[in-house]
Parts: structure tokens; sequence; C-alpha cells
């Protein structure tokens, strides 16, 4: 999954200041702004904030519930860092009643506004037993999950069928099982039900999770096979990223994740950084003057940060545009409510650029960033064409729910919106031109389809 926690998603929020506050933050530029302490509610996204005494606590909320979770320490001014290093920005606007924040792995902006004071549910400790558990599970799924009519599900429904069987000796594995039994018919691959070690979690059916293992196998393959007379074939980024110079004058740049770049541990930037100098190693002045075509194989991509995705295709235009519009849902009542979309924009890098053809290869286990960088692909300003399967289905930040009892959920709660307001939830972002993907007749023949037609297709232009 792209996103492991709520404080790895970024966010972006417009927020707002009581007008009493007199404490000033004061931004690296030197401008003044009203202070961001004190308690915000973000438009979607269930959560209430309170910032104090150098301190970002997050609250998760629904109709029957309100529970602490991720915390974050004051590292500079509206400025916050996690205990997994993620950053958070928080500013505010020259009035005081609105703020955006924005975390640095993650695209987009969060809407805030200014509370008095913590909601009542925030202050008094709730319920903790089994039936707690599942009315808090129930409810911040259908409170957020945008998807239930798409994937035809009535979650009321699930409700009645499984809450009776819920009762004060339900154990933590009985519970575990009920509530991945009601979400399993969703096949979303951003929903998960996670007790310590144990994790529940689907992929759509006919594709396959893009594991370590799955990974290695193709990559293995991929070099035996494909790559047996590159020019040129090196390593980046921890070994998620293979560049080659193949023999007709195409570039090949397979990707298997928008995150592993450095160490585990390691902050965001770090990891950004480590991108750009395999970007600056392969797109070199020389190569994208010469280059006649670029393959970018996504087939085994795990996701990760959709910064990163943004951050390639910069290397990939002459020209500004709009990669793609993010929305979230923020009517806990109407799931057709949602956030006005953000549009998120390429823009050129201030570094040597390819501007040619581009064949991209996508499959089942193209998921999450890789799927969001698949479709900031799409209105790219010069050809590109895809090949191979429709990607997993899943574009969402991923939304982490504490249960009373200990429990996680996830669920997405975004939609990412083409030009013309579509979006490729549940079904993936489809090819135009459909190969098979590592089958096991691939494989036992020893054939790639799509990369040998994402290759004629370079070759043909």
């Amino acid at each position: 999954m792209r996103i492991a926690t709520a404080t790895a998603v970024v966010l972006a929020l417009a927020a707002g200041v009581a007008p009493s506050a007199v404490a000033k933050d004061r931004p690296a530029t030197g401008e003044e702004r009203p202070t961001v302490d004190g308690y915000w509610r973000m438009d979607g996204y269930g959560t209430v904030l309170a910032l104090r005494n150098g301190t970002f606590q997050e609250y998760q909320t629904t109709a029957v519930s309100c529970l602490k979770g991720e915390s974050a320490r004051r590292t500079g001014a509206g400025r916050y860092t996690t205990r997994d290093s993620a950053v958070v920005t928080v500013r505010t606007g020259p009035d005081g009643q609105r703020a955006t924040l924005s975390f640095d792995s993650s695209v987009g902006h969060r809407a805030l506004r200014r509370l008095q004071a913590l909601p009542d549910d925030c202050t008094r400790q709730g319920p903790k037993g089994p039936r707690a558990s599942f009315d808090v599970f129930w409810q911040s799924f259908a409170e957020n999950y945008p998807f239930f009519a798409a994937r035809g599900i009535d979650w009321d429904a699930v409700r009645d069928r499984y809450r009776p069987q819920v009762h004060a000796d339900t154990t933590r594995k009985e519970l575990f099982s009920i509530l991945s039994r009601m979400v399993k018919p969703l096949y979303d691959a951003h929903v998960a039900v996670m007790d310590g070690d144990r994790v529940y979690a689907e992929v759509r059916p006919g594709t396959v999770n893009p594991t370590k293992k799955l990974d290695a196998k193709v990559k293995k393959f991929v070099e035996r096979r494909d790559l047996k007379h590159a020019t040129y074939r090196k390593d980046f980024a921890g070994g998620r990223i293979t560049y080659a110079d193949l023999p007709g004058g195409q570039g090949y740049l397979r990707i298997s994740g928008f995150a592993g770049y450095v160490p585990a541990g390691a902050p965001f930037s770090a990891h950004a950084a480590e991108l750009d100098r395999a970007l600056d190693a392969i797109l070199t002045k020389d190569r994208t003057r010469r280059l006649k075509g670029l393959m970018i194989d996504l087939r085994v991509n795990g996701g990760g940060s959709d910064v990163l995705g943004i951050r390639i295709a910069e290397r990939l235009t002459d020209t500004p545009y709009v990669a793609y519009s993010k929305r979230a849902r923020n009517d806990p009542a109407d799931p057709g409510e949602h956030t006005r979309p953000e549009p998120i924009r390429v823009r050129p890098a201030d570094a040597p650029r390819y501007t040619g053809p581009i064949a991209v290869l996508t499959g089942g286990s193209t998921v999450s960033a890789g799927e969001t960088f698949t479709q900031a692909l799409m209105d790219r300003p010069g050809r590109v064409v895809r090949v191979g399967q429709a990607t997993q289905g899943v574009f969402s930040d991923v939304l982490a729910r504490n249960l009373p009892n200990g429990m996680v959920a996830w669920l997405p709660n975004e939609e990412f919106l083409t030009r013309t307001g579509r979006t490729f939830d549940g079904t993936g972002v489809p090819p135009h031109l459909s190969e098979p993907v590592f089958t096991k007749e691939e494989f036992a023949k020893n054939r790639d389809s799509a990369f040998d037609r994402a290759l004629r297709v370079l070759k043909a232009h």
C-alpha cells in the first residue's frame, strides 16, 4: 500500500484561527501570520486537530466516537515532525480563520476550520468493548468510504447482518474475523483490518499483489529476457529503479515503487533526493537528446508517494499541465458530497527533460502511487501509449482509523479525477493496447508480450 499510516498522508487544510488569538508564528520569509495554535476541524477526513504547546494531535471522529490518532512535535514555525519523520506544515490564512496543512510526502491540501474547543466526545473516554469497536469500524466506513454504490455493497445491510454476532464475550480473534468478512466483498486494496501482526486485505479479483517475491522474480525475468542486449543497464534508489539503453535507441525505465529508495526511518526528503540523483544520472542532456522513445515499466509497482510520481513527470515535459484533480468525501450522510477538487500540477523541472514518445507498461500489480503516476501521464503533452492490462484501481491516500480495542482499519476516502471528471477506482486505468502481463503461460514460454508490443510502438514513432 502507498500510505501505511495517517501521518504518512500529505494533508492540505484550509482552516481558521480565533479572532482573539494574539500569538504569531513567523514563517522563514519573515511574513507574519496568525498563530496555528488551537483546535481545527478538517473538511472531510473525519478529523479534528489540536495544536498546542508545540504538539500536533489528531483526533479521529465519527458520529459515535472520538479517538486519538497520530501525533507530532513542532520543529519550526507551523512545522511538525511525526514519529516516522513525516513533515506536516500548517499555514493560516490572513484572517486567521482558515489555514492549509500539508505533509511532505503527499500531494494536495485539506481544509481546516477553527473550533473554539474540542468536541465533547474528545474530552471523555468512550466505550471500549467489542460492540464499541464494531460500531466505530462500521461508522468510519459509513462516513468516509466513497465507493459502496460503485461496488454494489449495501453497508447498512452489512451492519444488520454482522452486529448481532458481536457481544461482550466476543474474542479479538473472532472480532477480527467478523470485520474482515464485512469488507471482503469490497475487494479494495486500500482497505485493511489490522491487529498487531495480523493483517487482512484483498486485491481485485484476477490480480496479484505486488510482493517483494514477485518483484524479484519479474526483475530477474526482464533482465534476462528483455534487457539481455542492452548497451547500458544500472539500478538506482535501492534497486527500486532500473534504467537500460536498448539497441534501437529506445530507453527502458522500470519503477517498482515510489518508496523505499533509502533505508527505513529516513525522512521523505532523503527519498526525494535519491530519486533526483537517479533521474540526473538517467536523463542526462546527451541521453534526452538522442532517445527515440522511452518505455516506463510499472507492471509490478507497490506504490508509495504520489509526490515522487509527480517529480518524475516533471522530467518528462516542457509544458506545464494538470496531472489530475484530487477531492475527498466530506459529508458523513451523503457519499455524493466532496471537497472542492484541487488540481495537482506538473511543472517542467529545472533539469534535462525528455519530451519524446512514451510507452507505459501497466497491469493489475500496478498499485496506488503507481496508478496516480500512470494517470499523471494521461494528459502529458506528447505521445503516451499504455500497454498491458488495467491497473489495480486504488488511488486515494489511506485513511487510518483506530478502534477502541487497539485494532486499526485502513480505508480510502478520496478520488483522483481526470480532466473530464472521470475516476478509475475499482476498474483501474485501462491500457490502450491490451497484452498479457506476467501470466504463467508468458513465463513458461519465455514471452513478454507487453514489452515487445511497446517496443514496436516506440520504434514505429
